[in-house]
């Protein structure tokens, strides 16, 4: 019993430290048929490795190593590199092998019994016709490739429908001889229209001469050129660099790899599928399953594909293109390259337009705004001067009583002297230049209050003497005056005032602060109620009116208050007359406030700009 317990706990044992310790990587061999750098072997080794790695997921170990002497010979030369293979991997267990391309497919069959003769195999990047010469075992699968030659050329015929001379360049190697007897073979069926130009016979240098002189309506279809007639190894891409940069025709091949490299584009191979497909079938046969049991599609030649440059290049227009055609390597229009830069332009200009577009509404609705204030100014500005006209309404028909009792009282003088039998005719000259001067008086009198009760709809903006408007003013003021026991006088500036303005408006200006004025000496001593109006200049450049009274003044907290509109001490008062002598004073560019004077009193001064300088 304790033995049995002893025995079940080993077991438990070695099964927990197998758990604890990680597990050993699998281990992959990447047999290339011409070396590393062979395009497109090279690009589809890339993308195996690549998704192989990615689609494991745990840690894998990948060997290469390059079947050389496939250049040269058919596998009669292999038995050193077979030493080498067993001497590197002596010890070393391998899970998968993976022969790419025809080669290296050929040479795994003939040794794997020296070699790993139970290792599973998964020969890629293969033409189908090639695999066929290769016996498979139980342990092998394929990932096979098919070719469609006939279809690289119809795309050729296509693209370039006057094509006559087609170059086939390959190399001559034994893999590429076996490529020119099968194209030999595929191409029969263009030979009443197309003649093929074979160049494996050529050197390297021969082959970049020959395509760099073909005769017109050719083109050359690009192979697998892994070594030229003289033995010499090529590089794929540089071979076909060196051909691209002198050939006067056209190229085309059938691998992906060479797009952007030289070829114009058609149906071509895949590249990455072939080894996202390849990876994916490794990854089957390392978790174990039978490699006989996975049988994939072929790959084929994809959709075509072209270089826009090329297409320029040789003036091959984009509608000969087969439909569904991919153009690549296109420059960016302005619209993709300065994507995000047009859109934040756009809405620059979109966001720009719509604050002019607002501003310009709130510009004729202001327009609109100010043409109706200013309608309803003038309409106040009027209503003002009537209510001022009507405020000295008795004052003035007092004053006009005078002339026209004058011209009564002379005309009757004048009926009594014609009644005479021999009349003084210089009396009489008398009383009519005395009847003249009342009725001039009158008529100034009427003149002056047509004026100020004028409507008008628009200002009458224009140059005039600013001391004859407050002369004209003080004499509407003077019969007010005289009733009220008031005693005015002007001051200042002798001479021309010349400033540019509506004279009513002015007028109303200084009848609204001397009317203000008068009322503000109701209550003073008769003989001390005295207006003084004076102008004064300013730099020579503007003119200051004041105009002072003799009053009880101003409180000094009610000095920035007096011209604010609806603001009144008086008990029948508007609160205007102030409030619209600030609107026109500031129209005209000029400015108003109040004062209290050291002697008692108040004094409102107000300035404008002259319309041209004064000396004093």
């Amino acid at each position: 019993m304790i033995a049995w317990v002893i025995a079940v706990a080993a077991v438990l044992l070695s099964a927990l430290l197998d758990a604890a310790m990680p597990a050993e990587p699998k281990r992959v061999l990447t047999l290339h048929s011409f070396g590393r750098e062979f395009a497109p072997f090279s690009d589809f080794s890339i993308k195996f490795r690549e998704q192989l790695v990615r689609q494991w997921g745990q840690p894998i170990d990948i060997y290469e190593a390059s079947l050389e002497t496939a250049r040269f010979s058919d596998g009669g030369e292999d038995g050193p590199f077979v030493d080498y293979l067993r001497a590197l991997f002596h010890g070393r267990k391998l899970d998968l092998i993976v022969p790419i391309g025809g080669p290296a497919a050929r040479f795994f069959q003939q040794h794997r019994a020296r070699l790993f003769p139970t290792t599973p195999v998964l020969i890629a990047g293969t033409e189908q016709r090639v695999i066929e010469a290769v016996t498979l075992s139980a342990t092998d699968t394929v990932a096979p490739i098919v070719l469609d030659v006939p279809a690289i050329v119809d795309n050729i015929l296509q693209v370039l429908p006057e094509t006559t001379t087609v170059a086939v360049v390959l190399g001559n190697s034994p893999l590429e001889k076996f490529w020119r007897s099968e194209l030999e073979r595929e191409l029969q069926r263009f030979a009443d229209r197309v003649s093929f130009v074979w160049l494996n016979e050529l050197s390297f240098e021969d082959i970049r001469r020959r395509t760099a002189s073909l005769p017109p309506q050719s083109a050359i279809l690009y192979t697998i050129f892994a070594m030229d007639a003289d033995g010499v190894p090529q590089v794929q891409n540089h071979a076909l660099s060196g051909l691209h940069a002198e050939a006067n025709a056209p190229i085309f091949s059938y691998v992906e790899t060479f797009l952007g490299h030289g070829i114009v584009g058609g149906p071509l191979l895949s590249t990455q599928k072939i080894g996202q497909q390849s990876a994916a079938i490794a990854v089957r046969i390392l978790r174990g399953e039978a490699p006989s049991d996975i049988k994939p599609p072929p790959m084929r030649l994809d959709p075509p594909v072209f270089d826009w440059r090329e297409l320029k290049r040789w003036n091959i227009s984009e509608a000969r293109l087969p439909a569904g055609s991919e153009i690549r390597f296109r420059p960016p229009g302005m619209w993709e390259q300065y994507h995000w830069q047009l859109l934040a332009i756009t809405f620059a200009v979109l966001f720009q337009a719509a604050i002019i577009a607002w501003l310009l509404f709130e510009r004729r609705r202001r327009r609109i705004a100010e043409l109706e204030s200013r309608r309803r100014m003038l309409q106040v500005v009027h209503l003002n001067r009537t209510a001022a006209a009507g405020a000295l309404s008795a004052s003035i028909a007092h004053e006009l009583n005078q002339p026209l009792g004058s011209i009564l009282s002379n005309a009757e003088a004048a009926e009594l002297l014609l009644q005479a039998k021999t009349p003084d005719l210089d009396q009489l000259k008398d009383i009519l230049a005395d009847i003249r001067e009342a009725d001039q008086r009158a008529a100034d009198i009427i003149v002056h209050m047509r004026r100020l009760l004028k409507r008008r709809s628009e200002s009458e903006i224009e140059r005039f003497d600013l001391n004859e408007v407050i002369r004209g003013t003080l004499q509407i003021l003077e019969p007010e005056a005289m009733k009220r026991g008031v005693s005015l006088s002007a001051n200042g500036v002798q001479g021309i005032v010349p400033v540019r303005a509506d004279q009513i408006h002015l007028q109303q200006v200084i009848l609204n602060l001397a009317m203000n004025g008068m009322d503000a000496m109701v209550e003073s001593v008769a003989k001390a109620r005295m207006m003084d109006v004076q102008t004064a200049l300013i730099d020579g450049s503007q003119v200051e009116v004041s105009v002072a009274d003799s009053g009880a003044g101003i409180p000094s907290d009610k000095l920035k208050d007096v011209f604010e509109t609806f603001y009144t001490t008086k008990k029948y008062g508007t609160g205007l007359g102030l409030s619209i002598a600030r609107t026109i004073v500031e129209t005209y560019g000029g400015k108003i406030w109040a004062e209290n004077r050291a002697g008692g009193g108040a004094v409102f001064r107000f300035t404008l700009p002259l319309s041209e300088p004064v000396r004093a």
